[in-house]
């Protein structure tokens, strides 16, 4: 009975140093597995949470911000029906023409009102100017469409994320393996289809997006990992593999999913969404100071209005309508500039 005993002792400390080893690895890799899932389930929360929060924010101001808007564009319909009616009744001089037309033309340079592509009389530097400002737009269109592209690319298999040949295999081999479990089709028990159906979708869905953590995750909770024996050396070096190669897919997907949130932050939405987190912390409510900057333009802008309108009505002379409205520009300013700066004080306290 002592030899039966002591052969099995002897038998494996044949290769007790390479089964330690392996078990050591092992260990290490899924530890370093388990971090990755849950820093890639964190980043990816946040992601969609700050998105959601941009969604929400430029609701939120477009609700509150609409009234104005449609009442800032009435004023500027306005103020271009004044001048047309300026050029069409008015009798002047050809200087006094220019004059007043250079007036209209600063009102639309410096965005007081919208350009006037109609009047015909304008030097070409106001189109010049304008044209120039599409050929920018056209420039921020294709960085838009470039940005575009590149979260439609976020959102395939096909994506940086997942550009090599062997991380592609390897989500389409964890794809199938659990497709081939779960699939509806492998099974006849209506109740278990319908079970399977809904995990097909969310596997379906973590496929078309390249996200191996996902359809880990789902194999983990349903517990269809793969079974080795842990005494096996060569069960135990093909699932350090495995490990190894998922965790390399895993980090490139965490660092994507960083990458994709800083782009969202530095877009024109996400700023403000960073700008007004900042200022609730210090109790500003960004949205009330956009609708009081908004309001103050409106108010410059209704007083340039009453300003053309009593041109118009003959009720000022050309001398004082070319002098320009009681400085709109520097009361515009001065208002913006007492918002901004009292903003910028509260955030740097």
């Amino acid at each position: 009975m002592a030899r039966k005993k002591s052969l099995p002792l002897q038998s494996t400390e044949v290769t007790p140093l390479a089964l330690s080893q392996l078990h050591i690895r092992l260990e290490f890799l899924e530890t370093e597995h388990k971090s990755l899932l849950k820093q890639i389930k964190r980043k990816r929360t946040e992601l969609n949470n700050f998105v959601e929060q941009m969604r929400t924010f430029a609701t939120e101001i477009l609700h509150q911000a609409s009234p104005h808007v449609q009442k800032m564009a009435e004023l500027d319909r306005d103020i271009h029906a004044l001048f047309d009616e300026i050029f069409t009744t008015r009798k002047f001089g050809k200087q006094t023409i220019k004059n007043i037309e250079a007036v209209y033309l600063e009102l639309q340079l410096t965005g007081i009102i919208s350009p006037n592509a109609n009047r015909k009389q304008f030097n070409t530097e106001l189109n010049e100017l304008f044209n120039n400002s599409e050929s920018e737009s056209d420039f921020s269109d294709e960085a838009a469409e470039g940005s575009h592209q590149y979260w439609q690319a976020q959102q395939s298999v096909e994506s940086p994320s997942v550009a090599r040949t062997e991380d592609k295999r390897k989500i389409r081999e964890t794809f199938l393996r659990l497709a081939e479990i779960f699939h509806p089709d492998k099974t006849r028990d209506s109740e278990t289809q319908i079970y399977h159906t809904e995990i097909m979708k969310s596997i379906n869905k973590a496929y078309q997006e390249g996200d191996l953590a996902r359809l880990l995750e789902i194999e983990r909770i349903q517990q269809v990992g793969e079974v080795i024996d842990f005494n096996n050396e060569d069960d135990l070096t093909r699932k350090c593999r495995t490990i190894e190669q998922q965790n390399q897919i895993l980090l490139t997907q965490y660092e994507n999913l960083k990458r994709e949130l800083r782009l969202a932050k530095n877009t024109p939405e996400g700023t403000m969404v960073s700008d007004s987190r900042k200022a609730a912390k210090k109790g500003i409510d960004s949205i009330s100071l956009m609708l009081k900057t908004i309001e103050s333009q409106m108010n410059v802008i209704s007083q340039i209005r009453d300003f053309v309108k009593d041109f118009r009505e003959q009720k000022i002379t050309i001398k004082e309508f070319l002098g320009g409205p009681p400085t709109p520009h520097s009361l515009d300013e001065e208002i913006m500039e007492d918002i901004l700066e009292q903003m910028l004080l509260e955030l740097m306290r």
